[in-house]
């Protein structure tokens, strides 16, 4: 086993990196679609929903920000480019959302499958005693089933 100057095994970094660039990837089209509903958001809920959607993707993009220097920390290059975005992205890609619950059902389904990779992480960073990726990832676990729970609430469904 070789470690890296962080005291990870360098093999098992690269499959952490990987994993993070999927995430990175994700997160960036999430981004773009928070900005999308942002823009486009029309209605009588348009004041609250536009300010929130604009807490939303400044969250994402500090969110996306982190991801990348993480990948780097591990000694990785991460994913830069739109092509590669959208030949890794699974979330859902929102075009010409204007109504409110359509926006605020795409936010849910987007954040349900971040959270799936987002689990799928510290499952192989926690095999990697990776405790810098593991607690990234639980922050925004956290802050993520918060935010479905409270979206769920807006459109008046249970969790």
């Amino acid at each position: 086993m070789t470690l890296n100057s962080i005291g990870l095994d360098t093999k098992k970094t690269k499959l952490i990196a990987g994993d993070l660039n999927h995430l990175l990837a994700n997160f960036q089209i999430y981004y773009q679609n928070l900005r999308g509903i942002h823009w486009n958001i029309k209605g009588k809920r348009f004041f609250d929903l536009h300010v929130k959607f604009e807490e939303l993707y400044t969250d994402a993009n500090i969110k996306v920000d982190e991801i990348a220097e993480r990948i780097l920390t591990l000694g990785e290059t991460p994913l830069h480019t739109f092509e590669e975005y959208s030949n890794e992205a699974i979330v859902p890609i929102g075009k010409n959302i204007s109504q409110d619950e359509k926006a605020v059902q795409l936010i849910v389904a987007s954040l349900s499958e971040l959270l799936k990779i987002e689990r799928q992480i510290i499952e192989t960073s926690d095999d990697a005693n990776d405790e810098g990726t593991n607690s990234m990832m639980s922050d925004f676990i956290t802050e993520q089933e918060k935010t479905i729970w409270m979206m769920k609430a807006w459109l008046g469904e249970s969790i």
